[in-house]
């Protein structure tokens, strides 16, 4: 039987996958031990200082998360006083989240450190291959929204 294998170590989205994994565990590390923080919950503060005023939904468009993940993070944070819940006022059903001041707190500590690690990774790259990472990142981002699910037997 020649059945096709899958090299993992070649394969894009398994290496994508693992370097964001690591990525994030390093960061999660760093917040999590100091603010006791999630990753779901960071991504939603990070969201959130970013973009006041999303709704939960917009939080796990924005952040192509589980909205189950969202939902439990966004309870978390209210519980803990991180975050704001407020309701449209021209649609009741629809809550609209913000940073509390103990969010932005916490978002203007956090946000600083893990800007650096990011320049600190990047910094193993020219400027010219940054920009080029970008530029593919954005492209198979796209492409990727694009293309069909793939049908398996």
């Amino acid at each position: 039987m020649n059945e096709p294998v899958l090299d993992l170590d070649s394969f894009l989205p398994y290496r994508l996958s693992v370097l964001t994994n690591t990525i994030s565990g390093v960061l999660a590390d760093a917040y999590g031990k100091r603010y006791g923080l999630s990753i779901p919950e960071w991504r939603v503060m990070a969201i959130l200082g970013r973009f006041p005023g999303s709704s939960a939904g917009e939080v796990a468009e924005r952040g192509a998360m589980d909205k189950v993940a969202v939902s439990r993070a966004v309870s978390r944070l209210l519980d803990a006083g991180r975050i704001r819940r407020r309701f449209a006022d021209a649609d009741r059903r629809r809550s609209i989240l913000e940073l509390s001041d103990e969010g932005w707190r916490i978002y203007s500590k956090i946000t600083p450190t893990i800007l650096s690690y990011e320049s600190q990774l990047l910094s193993g790259l020219s400027r010219g291959e940054r920009r080029q990472l970008d530029r593919l990142l954005s492209r198979l981002a796209g492409r990727a929204r694009e293309l069909p699910p793939p049908e398996v037997a």
